[in-house]
């Protein structure tokens, strides 16, 4: 028996529908279980990447920043060093006052000058540092560049030397270029050693 022609596409409707629904179920289910997750995946991955790409800039600022800070600390370092050197050796201030008296010694025998006496005068605190001093009277010198050239031998010294008085005279007016004098000469030695010794002792 035949179907009506009306009932026949009801059925064919419904089959259709059903086809529809079977579709859309298996889009939404393929949407659902495959193609959201993959978009939340690329999402954080992404935000992942932002993440670490600000974190390794970070890095790359902090590590451009020690470099820096590294370079400073050695430039200072090496100063402190070539700072250290030129003070007076001697583990207290008398030690330190015979190294300057023996560096005296050498540079007035290099230019041809004698000493009438030596004196170590009283330390003084000056900063961080001790200033030992010497008071030394010369014979007088015939030779006014022996004079010029021991200043400059003091000032160029590869300790700290410093010529604290200077008092120079001329003996006999018939002999302008025969000087004699005296001279205050100081050097610094680092405070902080000085005072363990003394503590030690």
């Amino acid at each position: 028996m035949k179907l009506p022609s009306f009932l026949r596409k009801r059925k064919v409707s419904r089959n259709r529908i059903l086809w529809i629904f079977i579709g859309v179920a298996i889009f939404v289910l393929i949407f659902t279980l495959g193609i959201l997750p993959m978009v939340e995946a690329t999402r954080r991955m992404k935000e992942e990447i932002a993440l670490k790409r600000k974190v390794l800039l970070k890095y790359s600022e902090f590590l451009q920043k020690r470099k820096t800070v590294e370079e400073e600390l050695g430039r200072v370092q090496k100063r402190y060093e070539e700072v250290q050197q030129r003070l007076l050796p001697g583990e207290t201030p008398q030690l330190s006052a015979a190294n300057l008296q023996e560096v005296l010694k050498k540079l007035l025998e290099k230019n041809g000058m004698t000493i009438r006496s030596f004196r170590i005068l009283e330390p003084k605190d000056v900063s961080m540092y001790k200033r030992i001093s010497i008071h030394i009277d010369f014979n007088p010198v015939n030779n006014l560049l022996s004079l010029v050239q021991f200043i400059h031998d003091i000032e160029h010294h590869d300790k700290e030397l410093m010529i604290s008085e200077m008092d120079l005279l001329v003996p006999n007016p018939r002999m302008p270029n025969t000087i004699q004098g005296s001279f205050v000469i100081s050097g610094l030695v680092k405070m902080n050693q000085t005072k363990e010794k003394e503590r030690g002792r």
